[in-house]
């Protein structure tokens, strides 16, 4: 970081302590953008990285005392490509459940999706129509564990129904995560769910809302995950959807839900936009 004034976003000592072994690892043996190994400091990259998921900039806008665009780009879609975004959130999930006093691997799962209007520039190949809710874009999938941490996540065109997404989400977390046997999702998910889960191992439990209750009311289980994308949304680039490739927007998904585990595990916070 050198003598710069640190943004809000940037990882602290403490946080980056819990990051750094992974990075390490990964970078043994590993050559830089310009061909000469330690060009540039990955814990910048890190604050690159998480300063424009917070705040949801373009790439051009990054400040200049961070890593340029071509240097957080090239590491960014590295480590998305070649799955380091997601080791680094799943070892440190592990580490969240143990300091909450769980098992490493959780044995249930809640599931649901959320539409996200696209931006312009973002190919219309790889979007689509929610009709149900009169949204244009992509549709983000997440299958979530009882803390509310992200075990698998499907970003698709918003046209993509449900039941298709809910049946990737499974088949990724009996790959990462097998010991998961339960899941719970809401009405919206069919039968072939349900078929599909049988065939996993994973018993499908339909969690309903109560229509007696007047107003908002919070369905248990399920507001699990509701909580996970309150959470999610706190990180501005995942409100709309920017990126080209839907397989950024996972990686955006795994950065924003690593930013939020660190600050878990270290007891700190990041201001939101309304702090005073």
């Amino acid at each position: 970081m050198g003598d710069r004034k640190p943004y809000p976003s940037d990882v602290t000592d403490e946080q980056w302590a819990l990051i750094e072994p992974f990075l390490r690892a990964w970078k043994a043996g590993r050559v830089s953008v310009s061909g000469h190994r330690g060009d540039y400091d990955l814990r910048e990259i890190v604050n690159a990285i998480l300063y424009q998921n917070r705040t949801g900039c373009q790439w051009a806008y990054l400040p200049h005392d961070l890593p340029p665009k071509s240097a957080t780009y090239y590491y960014f879609a590295l480590w998305r490509d070649d799955g380091t975004d997601q080791t680094i959130h799943d070892l440190l999930r592990c580490q969240t459940r143990e300091r909450a006093g769980r098992a490493e691997d959780p044995t249930a799962v809640a599931v649901d999706t959320q539409s996200i209007r696209a931006a312009n520039h973002v190919p219309a190949a790889t979007t689509g129509k929610d009709v149900g809710k009169k949204v244009t874009g992509r549709k983000r999938g997440l299958a979530v564990d009882t803390l509310g941490l992200i075990i698998a996540v499907v970003v698709t065109a918003a046209s993509v129904t449900d039941n298709a997404i809910g049946i990737r989400l499974l088949d990724q977390v009996v790959e990462h995560t097998p010991t998961v046997t339960r899941a719970w999702v809401d009405a919206g998910f069919k039968q072939d769910l349900a078929l599909h889960g049988a065939v996993l191992g994973i018993d499908i439990e339909v969690v309903k809302r109560s229509d007696t209750r007047p107003g908002f009311v919070p369905v248990r289980k399920r507001w699990i995950v509701e909580q996970t994308y309150g959470t999610l949304m706190l990180h501005r680039r995942l409100v709309r959807e920017y990126e080209i490739r839907p397989e950024s927007s996972v990686s955006r998904t795994w950065w924003a839900s690593t930013a939020n585990m660190v600050r878990r595990l270290t007891g700190t916070s990041t201001p939101s936009w309304r702090h005073p």
